[in-house]
Parts: structure tokens; C-alpha cells; sequence
């Protein structure tokens, strides 16, 4: 009896070992047959990023149906488009062949532009003096991301700095236009003075902050001028290379084209003055130069 239960113990544990064995031969027989369709998942981290590159593709996409549908609702022919990075390198900004005053270099005035030099399709956007205070162009331009400049003068903007204030927590930077925007060429240089240092003590006041750029009313100056801004703290008189109104571009260059770097002044206008609304103006300069291929660039990320 002892004998047969031995037997059957030798039997069952040979069983196993075969059930073992053709166990481990099915799993090698399986993994060859599904060949290169059968690779072991890879650790954590070294997955494909299939998953994750459909999901920025779609994200992206997202992206710009938001931005499309941002500017149908402001009655653009399309969404503007996205500038270049900021040059970690700035250009040199020097002052326009046939702009200069005597002495202009040789005593470090401040240079007198209408373009920043680059390659890129990009224009600057430069609105001046503040006498419209439109609550739907800033929402306009926050909504549309639009970069631009602001040249402010105190007589049309001490009703309401507050809408300036509101415009500098955007992210715009407010600039000087003298106090009462004077012709500053007929003035002596210590009226000159009162005017462009004046207004960088509004700015500081209200803004916390000294401009470095100024802009003379009507693009008119002299050596007394630029003297005076830089008594001031003035680093840069940016002029412009076209104007945009509500209506109509004018032009500097006799091609009456724009170009890459290109300034552009507009101004705080409204309905009382201009056949229209800053937002109008805004949608007439944006639908010409995207449809040229330009996007808007921050001009002081170029300065």
C-alpha cells in the first residue's frame, strides 16, 4: 500500500513539471507569435508620448478656434497674428538719416526714429495724447492681446488718469507728450523744459514710473528739444514711419507700403472727431497688416 501511495506521489509531481514546462512554452510560443506587436510596456517615463502630442495638437487647436472666435467678435477678417520672441539682443536704435539736430551724436541726445532695425514682419502699434477714453478698446485690445505704446498728454488725460491706470495694468506702458502738446520749436528752451520734464513728474506721480521715451507733438523739434528731454530722462524720441485713422492709412515713404519695423502712430479718437470708434480704427489697422503678413510687436522689448 505504502508502495502505490509513493507512485502516485512520483506521478502527481511529474505532472506538474509538465504542466510547468508546457506552461512556459505556450508563453514563449505566444510572445513569438505576436512578434513586434507583443512589446514588454515600457517603466513609467519611458513610454511613447503619443498620448500626450495628441493632446498638445488638440490643445493648440483649441487654442485657435478661442483666438479665431476672439476676433470674429470684434469684426476682424481674421485672428492677428502671434509676433516673434523679443531679441535677446537689442538692436542699436540710432536717429534717422536726415533727422539729426547740430550736435546730435556728439552729445548723446536722444536718438530720432521712425522704424527699429529687424527683419522680422512685425510693426509697433502707437496711439497719442488721450483724449478718447473708449472702456471697449481696452477690452479690445486685452481680449486680442495687441501690444502698443501710449504718448499721453496731462491737459487731455488729468479728467480721468484712472483709465490710464487701467490701460498701465495691461501692461501698457505710458509715455511722455508734454503737458499741453505745444508746437515745442516756437518755444525757448526752458519753456521746452517745463513742458517735457512736467509731464514725466504727471506720469511718475499718478503711474510710478519716469517715462524713458518721448514723443513731440506733430513730430516737430529742434537741438533745444531733445536737449530738454534728456535733462528729463529721456532716452528715446520715437517718430513713425505711417498713421492710421479710422478711415484711411497715410504714409512717410514714397512706396506707400509698410515695413518690417515700421512705427505706427494713431491716436486717442472718437466718434466726435473721427467718422467712427477707436475699436474701428483698431479693426482697420489690425485686417491690413495681417493681411500683409505683419504681426504687432511690444516696442519697448526692442529698446
Amino acid at each position: 500500500m505504502g508502495s502505490v501511495v509513493q507512485n502516485d506521489k512520483s506521478r502527481a509531481r511529474w505532472n506538474l513539471r509538465g504542466t510547468l514546462a508546457v506552461l512556459a512554452l505556450a508563453a514563449v510560443a505566444s510572445g513569438c507569435a505576436q512578434g513586434e506587436s507583443a512589446k514588454v510596456r515600457p517603466a513609467p517615463g519611458q513610454q511613447p508620448l503619443k498620448a500626450p502630442q495628441a493632446r498638445a495638437l488638440d490643445t493648440y487647436a483649441t487654442r485657435l478656434r478661442a483666438q479665431a472666435r476672439i476676433a470674429k467678435r470684434w469684426g476682424l477678417a481674421r485672428a492677428p497674428l502671434k509676433p516673434p520672441a523679443p531679441p535677446a539682443e537689442k538692436p542699436r536704435i540710432t536717429t534717422r538719416k536726415g533727422f539729426e539736430v547740430d550736435g546730435h551724436e556728439e552729445r548723446g541726445l536722444p536718438p530720432v526714429f521712425t522704424t527699429i532695425p529687424t527683419e522680422e514682419k512685425i510693426v509697433f502699434l502707437t496711439i497719442d495724447d488721450g483724449a478718447d477714453k473708449d472702456p471697449a478698446f481696452l477690452r479690445m485690445m486685452s481680449e486680442l492681446k495687441i501690444p502698443y505704446t501710449a504718448f499721453l498728454s496731462n491737459f487731455l488725460i488729468k479728467e480721468d488718469y484712472g483709465y490710464f491706470k487701467r490701460m498701465q495694468d495691461r501692461g501698457v506702458v505710458l509715455n511722455n507728450h508734454t503737458l499741453h502738446h505745444p508746437y515745442l520749436p516756437g518755444l525757448s528752451y526752458g519753456r521746452q523744459k517745463r513742458e517735457i520734464c512736467g509731464m514725466q513728474d504727471v506720469i511718475e506721480k499718478h503711474y510710478g514710473r519716469r517715462p524713458l521715451l518721448f514723443r513731440p507733438p506733430f513730430g516737430n523739434y529742434n537741438q533745444d528739444t531733445l536737449v530738454a528731454a534728456k535733462a528729463c530722462g529721456v532716452k528715446y524720441a520715437p517718430i513713425w514711419n505711417e498713421e492710421v485713422f479710422v478711415d484711411h492709412w497715410e504714409y512717410r515713404e514714397w512706396d506707400r507700403k509698410i515695413h518690417p519695423g515700421d512705427i505706427v502712430l494713431s491716436h486717442f479718437r472718437g466718434r466726435q472727431e473721427w467718422k467712427g470708434t477707436m475699436p474701428d480704427m483698431i479693426r482697420r489697422f489690425l485686417d491690413k497688416i495681417t493681411a500683409e503678413g505683419y504681426a504687432v510687436a511690444r516696442l519697448e522689448d526692442y529698446l
